[in-house]
């Protein structure tokens, strides 16, 4: 039995008990409510203590703890100053870092797929990880042709470890709440376990980074890294170095904080229209700031273990309620949203208060350059998460189709990234090269 599987009990007894720790904070923040303070005031404490013991348990883990934190990081914007100041490191780390597997583990892994002699495929190999993360470890290596590589490493028992720790966290859902204004968890967690079984085939993630390593040579603004040989819970790829977009956040000048966001930008909107899918994990520690001597920078990107099948791009609908919500049609966006299923046959909404709910949403794409910021992220939060706001009460009567979930979850990473990045972005342009509907087709000449 390998490490991972071991240390699963430990850590599903650890999330087991988190409800209970939550349930007791809550207790005391109602107390301290009584006591006379505002609802405000223990509304922060609650997410303080919240965001303190959930941090605390899924830094020490992998498996879908990991996942998860991975993608609760990139929402770290909507949250308060005072409590996102002390965890942003923490929740920094999740994006790239987890306890690395044993050596000997590796190479009991790399032995069993790549054949007793694996050793002879490569010239050198570091035996030390150079990231590790939710089900995976990559190592550097120079391959037998001496090309530079990275070498990813699935964790034996990955899978169950994952789903292990996905249900566990589904269970107390609703009590995260507080952490994040305004965000549901529960089907970001469902959402996670349902590609569970993708996200381990590093068959089906080898043919979409393949798919996007062809569309993008020679790009000058993106970098995918080409695939040199994979079989099962093995995957080598080229080796790609630059900064990760964790370390332009946290360091980057003015200058690399644009370039990398308007590329995210650009690498969201225009990879479904050019591959049919679309990279579905935009959490930092996915891309680096690549120096290139005609652009200055190329976004490099890794990691396409989740990916959306897309093969008509985007959908158009999205394209069209954008441009018909900037343009005031309050009717067609109203009808359009309720024939995508946005809005159930059973419910009737108010036209024009839908599309105040939504202006504020989709600002960024009104200006012809927009400043994304912590302070935009928490405005939008808290104006849909204060029970008293008008917004709040109609989001709670809109729905999310199954079809729009991954989009609706990957659009709003990418935002709560480019605001992490404070990035001025010219976002309008990119939605007007390439989302499908946001430019209104010119009509056809009368035939004679």
């Amino acid at each position: 039995m390998s490490d991972l599987p071991r240390k699963a009990v430990t850590r599903t007894a650890k999330l087991a008990a988190l409800p209970l720790g939550f349930a007791g904070r809550a207790t005391w923040g109602l107390g301290k409510r009584i006591g006379g303070k505002s609802a405000e005031i223990v509304g922060r404490e609650l997410q303080q203590r919240t965001a303190e013991q959930l941090f605390k348990v899924l830094g020490e883990l992998k498996g879908g703890a990991m996942k998860f934190g991975q993608a609760l990081s990139v929402f770290e914007s909507a949250l308060p100053e005072e409590i996102a100041g002390p965890y942003r490191a923490a929740l920094t780390k999740l994006q790239e870092a987890a306890p690395p597997m044993p050596t000997h583990t590796v190479h009991a892994v790399l032995a069993e797929r790549l054949g007793e002699d694996w050793q002879e495929l490569f010239l050198e190999f570091e035996d030390k990880p150079a990231a590790a993360a939710s089900i995976g470890q990559v190592h550097h290596a120079t391959w037998h042709d001496g090309r530079e590589v990275a070498v990813k490493v699935q964790y034996p028992g990955a899978g169950e470890a994952l789903l292990s720790d996905l249900n566990q966290l589904s269970r107390f859902a609703r009590l995260l709440g507080p952490l994040v204004p305004g965000m549901d968890v529960k089907p970001l967690i469902a959402e996670l376990r349902d590609r569970v079984s993708e996200e381990l085939d590093y068959g089906l993630e080898a043919q979409a980074q393949e798919a996007h390593a062809a569309e993008f040579a020679d790009d000058p603004d993106v970098l995918v890294p080409a695939v040199v040989h994979q079989s099962e819970q093995v995957l080598v790829t080229e080796w790609i170095d630059g900064t990760p977009l964790s370390d332009v956040i946290a360091d980057g000048t003015q200058e690399q904080r644009d370039r990398a966001g308007q590329l995210l930008a650009r690498f969201l909107f225009s990879g479904p229209a050019r591959t049919g899918l679309l990279h579905a994990d935009p959490h930092p520690g996915n891309f680096r700031l690549v120096p290139d001597e005609k652009s200055g920078w190329r976004l490099g990107v890794l990691d396409f273990g989740t990916v959306d099948r897309l093969p008509d791009g985007l959908p158009a609908p999205i394209g069209n309620s954008l441009r018909m919500t900037l343009d005031g049609q309050a009717e067609a966006v109203y009808e359009l949203l309720c024939a995508e299923g946005f809005v159930k046959e059973s419910v009737e909404l108010d036209p024009d208060a839908v599309l105040d709910y939504l202006l504020p949403i989709i600002e960024p794409a009104q200006a012809d350059e927009f400043t994304f910021t912590r302070g935009w992220m928490r405005t939008q939060a808290a104006r849909i998460a204060d029970p008293r706001s008008p917004a709040h009460q109609l989001g709670k009567q809109l729905n999310l189709p199954p079809a729009y979930l991954l989009i609706h979850r990957v659009t709003l990473s990418t935002i709560g990234v480019l605001c992490q990045l404070g990035a001025t972005v010219r976002l309008r342009d990119e939605l007007e090269e390439w989302l499908p509907g946001f430019v209104p087709e010119e009509p056809r000449a009368a035939e004679a």
